[in-house]
């Protein structure tokens, strides 16, 4: 793991050199590559505590095997004992894969819209957006996993697309056509491996709870073939530092009775059995992502495996147990720098992106009609930084403004939170899904982390 030099950290640059960061940028800085550099690490690194606030559950939602969005409970799914010896390779042959796309903020801010529908039901017209103007981040766990596990990260490169609304930073991951294609197109064998962590879900789960499932022709305990289309997802509210965030994430099953606390939460992971002081380093390494995906959110069951896919074992650990366990051992992570870098790389990317003018494009002919937010993309590069830009025409493509969308958020929702006036006149209402289908009994509630 490469370490930078104090010098090089965000925390301890001297001031005047980080200008460009915490204080406010000239209309030409608009043009060019921002940096933030990652954090110091090393046993000497001390970070000063940022406070991560419980989580609290906003509300949940699913998606059915035609890929239908409803605000129900149907993919739920209730953990149990999975048998012993497990064969992770069962039902291969019938798994079906959603294919690899863009996955857009749109299910998520259609939940945060029913959030703020509600508040002004409750409280009185106008509070919905009242709300949202306190929050400052919406995106998905998976990307806040990311962003905060990056001075830690050694090989994966990640990139996102950002907009700044009204004082919020909305957030989704951005994939190239050819990198869609390469996750699509993965080797047999990686394959395989990547089916063994679904396959562990399903000998995990049962439509009702402690009790396995029993189907004809298949092994008792097999919760149902996969199907990577459902998903049961939890959005929840909760701080960093000064920083409110509303985070949706899939879950992968409940202990026992769900009553809309987070701490019932159970996520499933499966890796190499241990079998030399190679693979517990290298557990331990994963165990961060683990900690900062599920933190506070109950606990993570972990299937350990042979090569071959055969499950040897099973071990349940508190998520607030885990930085205990690596604790004093060589290259071990901190979950503390993870929030101090979290907190400052969010203040530091609203500075940037509070710019004025933070625009994409201006509408000199008409002073009825304000300019558009701008779409930036960030880059986050293992060992070397981050990178904050604008996106010129070329970048744009996907997230221009249209009748459907303003950037990489839908014109419903834009229009909703504050944009009335901005661009075009688009009716703000979101498109109506299809029809509700039931899952059938036979198929497992799959889903893809």
């Amino acid at each position: 793991m490469s370490k930078r030099k104090a010098s090089q950290s965000p925390l301890h640059e001297p001031q005047e050199k980080r200008q460009d960061l915490d204080s406010g940028l000239d209309a030409s800085s608009l043009n060019r590559t921002h940096t933030i550099s990652y954090p110091q690490l090393g046993a000497n690194r001390q970070a000063a505590p940022v406070p991560f606030q419980q989580p609290t559950g906003l509300l949940t939602f699913s998606y059915t095997p035609q890929r239908v969005l409803e605000f129900t409970d149907s993919a739920l799914r209730y953990y149990v004992d999975p048998p012993p010896g497990a064969d992770l390779r069962y039902g291969y042959d019938r798994w079906i894969k959603r294919p690899e796309e863009i996955t857009r903020l749109d299910s998520l801010l259609r939940a945060v819209q029913r959030v703020m529908q509600k508040a002004d039901a409750t409280i009185g017209e106008g509070s919905g957006v009242k709300w949202m103007r306190d929050i400052a981040v919406v995106t998905w766990r998976g990307i806040m996993t990311k962003i905060l596990t990056a001075p830690y990260e050694e090989r994966d490169r990640c990139e996102l697309n950002v907009m700044y609304v009204n004082g919020t930073l909305y957030i989704e991951e951005h994939y190239s056509d050819a990198r869609l294609k390469e996750k699509e197109d993965l080797a047999p064998k990686q394959r395989q491996q990547t089916y063994y962590g679904y396959s562990f879900e399903s000998w995990c789960t049962s439509s009702r709870p402690g009790l396995p499932e029993k189907s004809e022709g298949h092994p008792v305990g097999w919760g149902g073939d996969v199907d990577t289309n459902v998903q049961w997802c939890s959005v929840v509210k909760t701080k960093l530092g000064d920083n409110r965030l509303v985070i949706g994430g899939e879950v992968d099953c409940v202990r026992n009775q769900f009553r809309g606390k987070t701490d019932a939460f159970v996520e499933l992971k499966t890796s190499m059995s241990i079998r030399n002081a190679g693979d517990e380093a290298r557990f331990e390494k994963k165990m961060l992502k683990f900690y900062i995906q599920s933190f506070l959110l109950g606990e993570i069951v972990v299937g350990f495996r042979t090569p071959q896919g055969r499950l040897t074992t099973t071990q349940s650990f508190k998520t607030v147990q885990l930085p205990r366990l690596v604790r004093g051992k060589p290259g071990a992570w901190d979950p503390q720098v993870c929030f101090s870098w979290g907190q400052h790389f969010l203040s530091s990317l609203k500075s940037i992106l509070s710019t004025p003018p933070a625009f994409a494009e201006e509408s000199p002919d008409d002073s009825d009609i304000q300019p558009l937010p701008r779409v930036w993309r960030i880059v986050l590069a293992p060992g070397e930084g981050v990178k904050v830009s604008a996106l010129d025409e070329t970048g744009l493509r996907g997230s221009e403004a249209t009748e459907d969308r303003v950037g990489i958020l839908p014109r419903w929702f834009f229009d909703e939170v504050g944009g009335k006036g901005v661009g075009a006149s688009i009716p703000k209402e979101p498109p109506v899904p299809p029809a509700v289908v039931s899952a059938p009994a036979s198929t497992h509630q799959g889903w893809n982390i």
